[in-house]
């Protein structure tokens, strides 16, 4: 399995939170060859791996197909769009980026931006209501191709950079699931003494919504959420974030399991992996917080993907810790 392409792949493909059906025929594809089972229920896309059997545990492996981006709100008479956020987003770094706006076909656009020269020189970020993006369309021919509630997402070119780190958009969290295919790729055609089923969950961004349903659906016993983290960069608190190419970050909070943080941690020590620890006080903010309580509880961890410049168009990873990521599962699956 070429990684890199891999990522290319899942990096450029749309779906903004609430529209993820876009990116479900492509990733259903890339799941398939890994499993008996695969179907989208609810919008999520679940795969079965394995016969389920009474006294055998049944794992989720989870990662959300989703990505932030924006909605459109109206149109100006002048053929401006405006638009709301979809997730978390930055206002900050909006003004002049490329976008693709997703109607009954994809069009491009670009956010506007006031020249410097034009400039009162308030150096402030604009609320999301006051963006407004061009695409050179008039009112009228914008109305036969776009409507109110069409989604809008970054348009961004997959770039591999220096000493194995990548760039792109959408890497939150297309590179978790990678590293969930990548895991299946290393288990295919072992005998396990457990059953899987795989979980791209749709709506992580608007508060894990996907991942609600799903896991009271697949009702697991065990859960791993894999997700992306805060990966350092200049003047970064190293208490909060960890460096990229160091290893995968294994959560340990009063709301995961501490039976699965110890065996995911033991399982890396053991294959010679390099780990890092992700302590959290509370809640994780990842589909984690949604499993350990659905139902009667499920025991819960969480592997995340250190990731710099998060939520925007050119979040940057390590190609190792993706890698180190998918042997760490795979390794603990087999350990079951």
């Amino acid at each position: 399995m070429e990684l890199s392409k891999l990522l290319q792949t899942l990096s450029e493909i749309s779906g903004v939170s609430g529209r993820e059906d876009r990116a479900e025929e492509a990733v259903m594809n890339l799941l398939r060859p890994y499993c008996s089972e695969v179907s989208v229920i609810n919008g999520n896309i679940i795969g079965s791996v394995g016969e389920r059997k009474a006294g055998q545990p049944h794992i989720l492996l989870d990662a959300h197909l989703d990505q932030v981006g924006m909605i459109v709100t109206y149109i100006t008479k002048e053929g401006f769009v405006k638009v709301g956020n979809v997730g978390g987003i930055d206002c900050r770094l909006l003004p002049a980026q490329n976008v693709i706006l997703h109607g009954k076909k994809d069009i491009p656009g670009v956010i506007c931006s006031i020249p410097p020269h034009l400039s009162s020189g308030d150096k402030s970020a604009s609320k999301i209501d006051e963006i407004l993006i061009d695409t050179g369309y008039s009112k009228e021919e914008l109305e036969e191709i776009i409507k109110l509630g069409d989604t809008i997402s970054f348009d961004t070119k997959f770039q591999i950079l220096k000493n194995d780190l990548v760039a792109g958009r959408s890497m939150d969290d297309r590179c978790g699931i990678a590293a969930i295919l990548y895991s299946l790729y290393l288990l295919q055609n072992e005998k396990l003494n457990c059953s899987i089923s795989v979980l791209f969950s749709t709506q992580e961004e608007v508060g894990e919504r996907g991942a609600k349903i799903a896991a009271y659906d697949i009702n697991p016993d065990i859960a791993i959420a894999v997700d992306v983290s805060f990966g350092i960069a200049h003047g970064d608190d190293p208490v909060k974030c960890k460096p990229l190419g160091s290893g995968p970050m294994i959560g340990i909070a009063p709301s995961l399991s501490s039976q699965v943080s110890n065996d995911l941690i033991q399982t890396a020590e053991k294959i010679g992996i390099s780990w890092q620890a992700e302590v959290m006080s509370g809640t994780t903010g990842t589909n984690a917080d949604q499993f350990s309580v659905t139902r009667n509880g499920v025991l819960t961890g969480t592997i995340s993907i250190p990731l710099r410049y998060m939520h925007t168009p050119a979040e940057v990873i390590s190609l190792e810790d993706v890698k180190a990521t998918g042997e760490i599962i795979a390794s603990y699956i087999r350990g079951i």
